[in-house]
């Protein structure tokens, strides 16, 4: 499988996207004005108790009050490890308002919330995750060799006994582990330890709320994280941020340096490789199949919900075999998009109605196998009564469209606007109710063109009797500013 990463910067944002056989599949996004935190670790401040929550808001220097759920607490001993004998699920048994909190966050702000904390802290490098306050050494799930699983944890013991770092705390190998040497990772402890002991000096002289540790920038990120093993090429078109990512490899993953690749091109890279299109149409309600079926994406603040029809597609055999096609296309194609548009949450797919069971099993199956390529967990449920599949996705930071778009200003955040007619008669409700405040002998309506046209040609027999009803003469007035939804009456 041919895989590929290219990385757009501007002074504005920086743009990653992961292709896939020439298929865009992931899109991460940071602006410069308004960066992720997840990830970050602050030294807080409590201002808020919940006990009826069993939560707590804490105080971490952003502009929203962030949220820690008792869950997300973890007692320590005065050695600063995990204390399971004094977990209690009381939140006033751990905090206070105004105690002062390390926490780190493990999701973004989303919407009108805060970002959601918790106190059981890491930090992470190429291959490792160290978890200080406990001491749990594991790997990665996505290893999924018995025998390599065996050996990472067997040259990680050694690493430790070498730095002398038996009881730091703990471990986790990250998938890009998988194949490496004891060489490297002993120096990616000794980063770990060098970069914790500077935390912990941060947080003992902290007094107010502060940021304590912050997570690399996207473009520095994207070698850490996503250069996984079957990257061919990383792409990066500014020649600044080329020469710092070379740096980093160098210093932390020299075996990244071989892929990277300064793109100097005049044709721009995402448009080159057709990232800016998918985009586009990642913000779209509908998606469209090759067979000629397609998607409908709802993204609701309790749910995503899709629906999949077989709109121009009618087959060649039968109604079923139509059906089948169609959703297997659609498992294939939804998998893709909940990367690409970064959908977490609840998720419901609705199915076209199978009658085969053998067709329902194995539709279910094939969305398990594209959604195993998905690096956000998820859990997908069986096909219900009702044809309809349930799935969960990990989300942790804002969607595509959350992140793109607002809400519109015109509809307030509906998603769709008032007919012509509709608005047509609310402006004749209005002109019943200032004919029967004041006195005049006329009155102008300012409107859309949409719905001036309507008043004039559909609705003249109504006007010409609000007319003979109220005694007025009524005039209109197109205005090219307005939306469909705006318009004026004016007293004349």
């Amino acid at each position: 499988m041919s895989e590929e990463i290219l990385v757009n910067v501007t002074p504005m944002e920086t743009r990653v996207a992961v292709v896939e056989n020439g298929a865009t599949q992931d899109i991460h996004i940071e602006r410069r004005s308004s960066r992720g935190i997840a990830g970050n670790i602050y030294a807080g401040k409590v201002a808020r108790v919940l006990p009826g929550m069993q939560a707590a808001f804490v105080d971490i220097g952003t502009e929203k009050a962030s949220f820690i759920h008792v869950s997300d607490i973890v007692p320590l001993d005065s050695r600063g490890r995990e204390d399971r004998s004094r977990q209690s699920s009381a939140i006033r048994d751990h905090l206070h308002e105004g105690k002062k909190v390390v926490v780190q966050v493990t999701k973004e702000p989303l919407g009108s919330k805060g970002a959601r904390l918790t106190t059981q802290l890491s930090v992470s490098s190429r291959y490792l995750v160290f978890m200080p306050q406990n001491t749990h050494v594991g790997v990665s799930q996505r290893i999924e060799d018995g025998e390599e699983r065996t050996r990472l944890q067997a040259l990680l013991d050694e690493g430790l006994a070498l730095e002398e770092m038996v009881d730091s705390g703990g471990y986790i190998l990250r998938t890009a582990a998988e194949g490496v040497g004891l060489e490297e990772l002993r120096a990616d402890l000794r980063f770990l330890r060098r970069l914790w002991a500077a935390v912990e000096r941060r947080a003992k002289a902290a007094t107010n709320p502060q940021l304590l540790y912050e997570d690399l920038p996207l473009h520095l990120r994207t070698v850490r994280d996503l250069a996984r093993p079957g990257v061919e090429r990383i792409r990066i078109d500014s020649q600044e941020s080329f020469a710092a990512l070379s740096d980093f490899c160098n210093d932390y993953v020299p075996e990244v340096s071989g892929l990277l690749e300064c793109y100097r091109g005049e044709r721009p890279l995402f448009d080159l490789h057709g990232v800016e299109q998918e985009i586009q149409r990642a913000l779209a309600r509908k998606v469209d199949l090759k067979s000629g079926g397609y998607l409908v994406i709802d993204q609701t603040e309790a749910m995503t919900t899709i629906d999949v029809n077989t709109g121009s597609f009618v087959g060649r055999r039968n109604l079923e075999e139509t059906i089948f096609k169609t959703n297997l296309e659609a498992a294939t194609t939804l998998a893709r998009q909940l990367r690409l548009r970064n959908l977490g949450g609840i998720i419901i797919v609705d199915f076209i109605d199978m009658q085969d069971p053998e067709h329902r099993r194995q539709v279910h199956r094939t969305l398990e196998k594209t959604m195993q390529r998905d690096p956000a967990r998820n859990k997908i449920t069986g096909v219900s009564e009702l044809g309809l599949v349930e799935m969960t996705r990990k989300r942790s930071r804002e969607s595509l469209e959350h992140l793109l778009c607002e809400d519109c200003p015109v509809c307030a955040g509906r998603g769709t606007l008032k007919t012509a007619e509709t608005v047509c008669y609310e402006i004749f409700r209005e002109i019943l109710r200032d004919a029967r405040a004041y006195e005049n002998d006329s009155l102008a309506v300012l409107a859309g063109q949409s719905v001036v046209d309507r008043l004039l040609d559909e609705e003249s027999a109504n006007v010409a009797d609000l007319e003979e009803f109220t005694g007025k003469t009524i005039s209109f007035r197109v205005e090219p500013n307005y939306n469909q939804e705006q318009f004026d009456i004016v007293l004349l």
